[in-house]
């Protein structure tokens, strides 16, 4: 369990904030990963963490998902806390394992890999979760599995088995059996990195569709263009902490600290 929490008046967060991130500290033995974060995410915020392999950028993003626990400070999820809960005399106490569970439940993910099940159609892969999980009928799943891969382009596929379709459309998929859970706030860990590079804007365009609508979004990526066009902040992420921050002419044009240059220039002659 996340271990010593700061007093309340040490965690206030502005009201509607989607997500809140106070003091977080992880480390991997000596290797500290989160060094102390703040990171407040406002509602409809598009978000894009960029930075080094290794530089944490992509622990926020399981910390955030319960993959990884925090060793210390506090994460909000809308009004509540993710690894807490408060006491009746109004201090936090570590969370039961299933109040972590709901809260998470305002959160999806997309990873690096698309992790659909091979032996599941592309519809009963989006279906399955809200089904299990949300209690759908059948009916209900296929309703919102139908107009989902229609939203991403695979309204043609929804009968396609994973193996029968391209690394983006199963991409795609993924970002549709996420978005079927109805989240709050939505993560994209580095979604198109595995993918062959003629079918990276395939999946690009996908984002770009979700940028332009209310929903809050974390993305971790490399794809410069797609955070310029499309981000309403740039973080630079390196050594477990935010480096720089602004919007995203000002850090990916015109970046005021050495370590933001020097990464984007490792990265754009790549």
């Amino acid at each position: 369990m996340a271990a010593h929490p700061p007093p309340l008046d040490q965690v206030a967060t502005p009201a509607g904030t989607p997500v809140a991130l106070r003091a977080v500290t992880k480390a991997f033995g000596d290797h500290v990963v989160l060094d102390h974060l703040d990171l407040d995410v406002a509602a409809g915020e598009k978000l894009v963490i960029i930075g080094p392999s290794g530089s944490g950028k992509t622990t926020i993003l399981r910390v955030l998902m319960t993959l990884e626990r925090p060793d210390s400070g506090t994460v909000r999820v809308g009004d509540e806390y993710l690894y807490h809960e408060m006491a009746a005399d109004d201090s936090l106490r570590p969370a039961t394992e299933r109040h972590t569970r709901r809260v998470r439940q305002k959160i999806g993910m997309v990873f690096q890999h698309f992790n659909l099940f091979p032996h599941k159609t592309a519809r009963d892969n989006v279906t399955l979760a809200p089904r299990r999980v949300k209690g759908l009928s059948k009916d209900e799943a296929n309703q919102r599995a139908t107009e989902l891969l229609e939203r991403v382009g695979l309204g043609d596929r929804l009968d396609a088995y994973p193996a029968q379709l391209s690394g983006g459309q199963q991409q795609r998929v993924a970002i549709a059996r996420a978005l079927a859970m109805e989240p709050e706030v939505m993560l994209f860990d580095e979604v198109t990195s595995a993918l062959d590079p003629e079918l990276v804007g395939e999946v690009l365009n996908v984002l770009r569709g979700l940028a332009d609508t209310s929903m809050t979004m974390l993305i971790v990526t490399h794809e410069m263009g797609f955070a310029r066009s499309s981000a309403d902040r740039v973080v630079m992420f390196d050594g477990g902490r935010v480096v720089e921050q602004g919007k995203p002419d000002e850090v990916l044009r015109n970046p005021s600290e050495a370590r933001t240059q020097a990464f984007l220039h490792a990265v754009l002659e790549h």
